[in-house]
């Protein structure tokens, strides 16, 4: 085949290219651009044709594979790193949330722990408590703040994590 016939080919073919591919599911303008690409990838690849009489259905595979090549592509990106440090202390307004969240005396428990960083021996013995109870308490604390969590940010799957979002919380708005 020679650059005359490949571009009869393309003159009639071109079109039913665009509506091959608008019928899989892609917007005109796209379905435009993705047959101009196979239309261009064909000529590029005349060589491995073997039937001419194929032209269409080959082109039209070519494209068909430059679309899902499409489709593959993420459409969530990363976002980029801010060059400047937040000015307000998101840790404060979190380790505020979780506290409001929470019953006074696991509040208080809590705030002990967390934000003065007593032991647990320390708060058992200031508020005459055992040591098993100060424990009882902050997982108890833990639970609840993260049962009462409404926003998406901040529910987790895992006890776990809840526990480290909450010290570290707590921790980041005592140090600032």
């Amino acid at each position: 085949m020679n650059r005359e016939e490949y571009g009869n080919a393309y003159e009639q073919g071109f079109r039913l290219t665009v509506r091959f591919l608008v019928s899989r599911g892609l917007f005109a303008e796209a379905a435009e651009e993705t047959a101009q690409s196979a239309w261009a990838k064909g000529w590029e690849r005349l060589a491995q044709l073997r039937n001419e009489n194929m032209l269409l259905t080959w082109v039209n595979s070519i494209a068909l594979n430059l679309y899902r090549g499409i489709r593959r592509k993420p459409l969530l990106q990363p976002l980029p790193e801010l060059s400047a440090p937040a000015r307000v202390n998101l840790a404060a307004i979190d380790a505020d949330r979780i506290l409001m969240l929470c019953k006074p005396a696991d509040r208080v428990v809590l705030q002990k722990r967390y934000l003065e960083g007593w032991g647990i021996r320390d708060i058992a013995r200031n508020h005459g408590w055992s040591e098993t109870a100060v424990r009882i308490r902050l997982v108890r604390a833990r639970r609840s703040a993260r049962a009462k969590m409404d926003t998406p940010c901040l529910q987790f799957r895992s006890t776990a994590m809840v526990s480290r979002h909450v010290q570290t919380a707590l921790r980041q708005s005592a140090a600032a």
